[in-house]
């Protein structure tokens, strides 16, 4: 056992569809959080010294660097550069040493390289990407690490949160809840950004379809209907009975907190708000993953939304390093 706790692992197998991650000049900086984060080099993959830091992690961030279903369904493009807009942001913030906490030590995986092409076969594939990437993250750690994404549409959860479902089912730990902040309930029959959901039902499993923030005036008649149909509940309060995957939609925030996004609400969250029941999500032993979506810097005044992910990110982190103390 290291130090924290965690198994050594490694060698860390290759991943065919992931690149390195970018962080946008100058970097990590000492003295910040981003700093203390181990990072994916592909040229020390099967190296000892990664694979020795990589077990000292107990977190691994994966970039999800596609917005194909954003334009499927024609938002906003712009988020496939949410993921190093992200890093550019965590880069300048975080203390690396807060007073009453140690922060769970971060691998970041890189990026997870979306299929070329520009229709519904494209993004299918994309999804067996990330999915498979996700999977082999959790096998060579052996479901040490806890997966946190960071996108990219927000299509892309439903791989990500497959992944997980599929690695914790063959293990005999049963996911049968979703829950997610979100502007939009994302339950659409057609392939897109608004498919993720509905998609967790059909295929992975899921029964119970919490959803935090939806917007009355942002869902169909139809849409409503299947997800009251299928276990879906407007939730007020966190509250987990079961296993469960855990989904943050920056569009749940207001513009006004969140203007780099796919789809710009009007009448929603705050920064602050939001954060605590990420916090409360992160110290709830029962979420296995947790991703960010939909951040778009094409549209980010002054890279807000970036800062904003990046403090969502590190209150989820927060909450994680209580797990257990209680």
């Amino acid at each position: 056992m290291t130090e924290h706790g965690v198994a050594a692992i490694g060698p860390i197998p290759p991943m065919p569809y992931v690149a390195p991650p970018v962080w946008a000049e100058p970097g990590p900086k000492v003295g910040r959080f981003a700093h203390s984060m181990v990072m994916n080099q592909p040229e020390m993959l099967e190296d000892a010294r990664l694979c020795e830091a990589v077990g000292k992690c107990s977190v691994a961030l994966i970039g999800l660097a596609d917005d194909l279903g954003v334009e499927l369904n024609g938002g906003r493009i712009g988020a496939s550069q949410g993921p190093n807009a992200f890093r550019s942001a965590l880069a300048r913030y975080g203390v690396a040493d807060p007073a009453g906490w140690e922060w769970p030590r971060v691998f970041d995986v890189g990026n997870v390289m979306p299929s070329p092409g520009d229709d519904a076969a494209a993004l299918d594939e994309t999804h067996r990407r990330v999915t498979e990437t996700v999977r082999s993250v959790l096998e060579f750690s052996r479901g040490r690490l806890f997966p946190i994404a960071v996108g990219g549409g927000h299509d892309l959860t439903y791989p990500f949160a497959r992944g997980v479902i599929e690695y914790w089912s063959s293990r005999g730990v049963k996911i049968e809840s979703a829950v997610y902040f979100d502007a939009h309930l994302d339950v659409r029959e057609t392939a897109g950004s608004g498919m993720p959901f509905r998609r967790l039902v059909e295929t992975c499993g899921i029964t119970r379809l919490a959803v935090f923030g939806a917007s009355a005036m942002a869902n169909d008649r139809d849409h409503v209907r299947w997800f009251e149909e299928h276990g879906g509940v407007y939730a007020e309060q966190w509250k987990l009975t079961g296993p469960s995957v855990a989904s943050f939609d920056l569009d749940v925030l207001d513009a006004s907190h969140a203007p780099g996004v796919s789809a710009m609400n009007p009448a929603g969250w705050s920064v602050v708000e939001a954060a605590e029941i990420v916090e409360a999500a992160g110290r709830s032993s029962q979420v296995r993953c947790f991703d960010i979506m939909e951040l778009n810097p094409a549209h980010d005044e002054r890279g807000r939304t970036a800062r904003a992910a990046a403090h969502l990110f590190l209150a989820f982190l927060r909450g994680l390093s209580a797990r257990g103390s209680a």
